[in-house]
């Protein structure tokens, strides 16, 4: 008898305040997009332009509004980081799109976590090979309802922050981003032909660092709400 292989199903996000899914097909995340964090991390933010890496979308976690939800620490790691980042929800695509344009092909915005195995991110940079190992775990980008730019426009400025078991370890605000949303999304499509459910995590404020099971992380962006994960 023939082996027929089930379909997969799309990883999708909620919107808030709806029933709707806003289905995911590719997950970019920027680097060093603060200039403190970019320095936490050796870089120098000065002159470094923006460089991007990608999570697979089923790697991301949707995380109900209201709801703390189990976040499970991923094998072969004993230095598990949280990094807050704005999570970008694309509705249009398309390639070189200019900067000034580039807030047009947005749908909304969510609280997002790039969750990190950092030794083995570390392991990679020192070896010359690429992160996936480090940030690519299952489950590894918890994100939260998105917000369609109708209801809360374009958030520019405004505070980020996270904190583990009520202690701040993140805080910053939005206008500390290095490259805006509008230049990352204008760059990517000049790698990339961008479309319709594309997700940028767009970087992440100083203060990263590790958790450990049952402990509680809570990541707020200002005009977005909070997420809430329990480390299991």
């Amino acid at each position: 008898m023939a082996y027929v292989i089930p379909a997969p199903s799309i990883p999708a996000l909620p919107v808030a305040g709806t029933a709707d899914l806003f289905p995911v097909r590719r997950v970019y995340c920027v680097g060093r997009n603060y200039a403190a964090h970019a320095r936490e991390m050796g870089g120098d933010p000065t002159r470094e332009p923006p460089f991007f890496f990608m999570k697979p979308a089923d790697a991301l976690q949707p995380v109900a509004e209201g709801a703390t939800a189990d976040h499970a620490y991923p094998p072969k790691t004993g230095n598990y980081h949280f990094e807050i980042e704005l999570v970008v929800a694309l509705a249009k695509g398309g390639r070189d799109i200019p900067v000034e344009r580039a807030l047009d092909h947005v749908f909304g915005y969510a609280v997002g976590l790039d969750m990190t195995r950092r030794d083995l991110q570390d392991e990679a940079k020192q070896l010359r090979r690429p992160w996936e190992l480090g940030k690519a775990a299952d489950h590894s980008g918890p994100v939260g309802p998105i917000h369609p730019v109708s209801k809360v426009g374009h958030p520019a400025k405004g505070a980020i922050s996270l904190t583990v078991d009520d202690a701040v370890r993140q805080k910053a605000d939005l206008s500390d981003m290095i490259w805006s949303v509008a230049e990352q999304i204008a760059y990517l499509s000049s790698y990339f032909e961008l479309a319709p459910g594309d997700v940028i995590f767009s970087g992440t404020p100083d203060g990263v660092g590790a958790v450990k099971q049952g402990q509680i992380m809570v990541g707020a962006v200002q005009g977005l709400g909070e997420i809430r994960l329990r480390v299991v």
